[in-house]
């Protein structure tokens, strides 16, 4: 997956999204809250790269421990094919899934939240459809430092939807607030799978909070192996809404 998602520990009437970072943070949208968060990146591999334009993760929590998730991108991949020069542009499977609450915080023992998606290739442009659907899972854990340190860090795996064969994924990403307004971190994440040379990569990206419930940030990220992205750069934003009356 080559969304740039993240982890945030502020306080909890600021908004806690899943970008920029891949590491997914195990707070769910609030109830009854609507919250959309959008990424435009450049992937660059060689002399190829992947334009997502954008990457789209809508969420809607239902209660304290269930929210329901669709995520989506649209993408432009250029890339060379022999002597030729290729573009290629779609939708790639739209994702639905949920994140459940598991555990609260309590000592050494993390924050901790299971989230699941499963790809669905009759909702994407025919270039990107798999053969079947594409399930995934991630275990999302975050420990409190202090109040302006913590470390988040997710284990899960995911299916193409053409092999058997999971990818398995790990990220682990400290992140720091910066007064009432910034936030940063720095992290290190990778997929491994069988028979295939592993893709270890790190990142960095600074995020600002305009208010409670909007947030803009950028990241950029390089790769330590032969199979990861050679470097990437991403900008995005998030927000959420109630969805109810406040009377």
């Amino acid at each position: 997956m080559m969304l740039l998602t993240g982890m945030h520990m502020q306080a909890q009437d600021k908004i806690e999204t899943d970008r920029p970072d891949q590491t997914e943070t195990p707070v769910l949208t609030p109830v009854r809250y609507f919250q959309g968060e959008f990424g435009f990146n450049k992937e660059n591999k060689g002399s190829d790269y992947r334009l997502p334009h954008p990457t789209a993760l809508l969420k809607y929590g239902i209660n304290k421990r269930f929210e329901l998730r669709v995520e989506a991108s649209a993408a432009t991949d250029k890339f060379k094919n022999g002597a030729n020069n290729l573009t290629e542009s779609g939708l790639e499977p739209v994702e639905i899934g949920t994140k459940i609450a598991l555990l609260e915080e309590k000592g050494l023992r993390p924050k901790t939240s299971l989230i699941a998606h499963v790809g669905l290739p009759f909702l994407g442009s025919k270039i990107y459809r798999s053969p079947h659907l594409s399930p995934s899972f991630r275990f999302t854990m975050q420990n409190t430092i202090n109040d302006n340190f913590a470390i988040g860090y997710n284990l899960g795996a995911e299916w193409d939807g053409a092999s058997a064969m999971p990818t398995w994924l790990y990220t682990i990403a400290p992140g720091f607030n910066l007064g009432e307004k910034w936030y940063t971190y720095v992290e290190a994440f990778g997929f491994i799978a069988k028979y295939q040379k592993p893709q270890h990569s790190v990142d960095a990206g600074i995020a600002y909070f305009v208010n409670n419930d909007l947030k803009l940030d950028v990241s950029a990220g390089l790769g330590l192996s032969s199979e990861a992205l050679d470097n990437y750069v991403a900008v995005g934003f998030s927000f959420r809404l109630p969805l109810y009356s406040k009377r």
